[in-house]
């Protein structure tokens, strides 16, 4: 259901998979890339890596980062970005991602839809962060069947009041991560912003 309400109103995204997510589902991987998304990780499991030793959290990072890539098989290229669960990373971990050529989001509109949203609660929530904003990168979760239900009405409200999806892919390939613009983000068309790095 996201990928065709994305296909029907040409819109590009950024998926960030779990690793076991991956694992169980390659084939979803794999059509998500083929769709012309980008597919960016984050840990193997959905944990929290303020819990996790430094030597843990890397273990995490890099078996998210070698599931996704398994899982492209090589047909497609994983795209450099990752994004922490709960966007809890220390300094630490945060420069382990940086070296292993990834550049790490953030958000700057969570949808909340990891609640027992109604669609129309989704939708209201991120207009009501992107009014504060003004832009931004909104974060939806793919964890109950209403974030799919909501995304063709949120589209359409994006439409309705001059929002762009801008696509962010990595700015040079043979350094992904270190120049890549991490951040995608819903920007009026009346009034566009540059996309700053983070």
């Amino acid at each position: 259901m996201i990928l065709q309400a994305l296909a029907r109103e040409c819109v590009k995204a950024t998926f960030f998979s779990l690793g076991r997510s991956a694992v169980a589902d390659p084939e979803q991987i794999r059509h998500i890339a083929s769709s012309g998304h980008n597919v960016g990780t984050q840990t193997f499991n959905a944990i929290s890596l303020a819990k996790l030793s430094l030597p843990e959290a890397q273990k995490e990072i890099s078996e998210g980062i070698s599931a996704v890539t398994a899982a492209l098989q090589g047909e497609h290229k994983r795209a450099p970005f990752f994004r922490a669960p709960m966007l809890k990373l220390s300094p630490q971990q945060e420069r382990y991602v940086t070296s292993q050529g990834m550049a790490v989001w953030s958000m700057d509109v969570d949808s909340r839809d990891w609640r027992e949203s109604t669609q129309d609660e989704i939708v209201a929530e991120i207009m009501k962060g992107l009014a504060r904003t003004g832009s931004g990168i909104v974060v939806m979760q793919d964890s109950q069947p209403e974030t799919a239900r909501a995304l063709p009405a949120l589209l359409d409200e994006f439409k309705r009041r001059n929002f762009r999806i801008v696509h962010v892919v990595a700015a040079d390939p043979l350094q992904a991560g270190t120049n890549a613009i991490p951040s995608q983000r819903a920007v009026p068309e009346a009034k566009p912003r540059r996309t700053s790095k983070r």
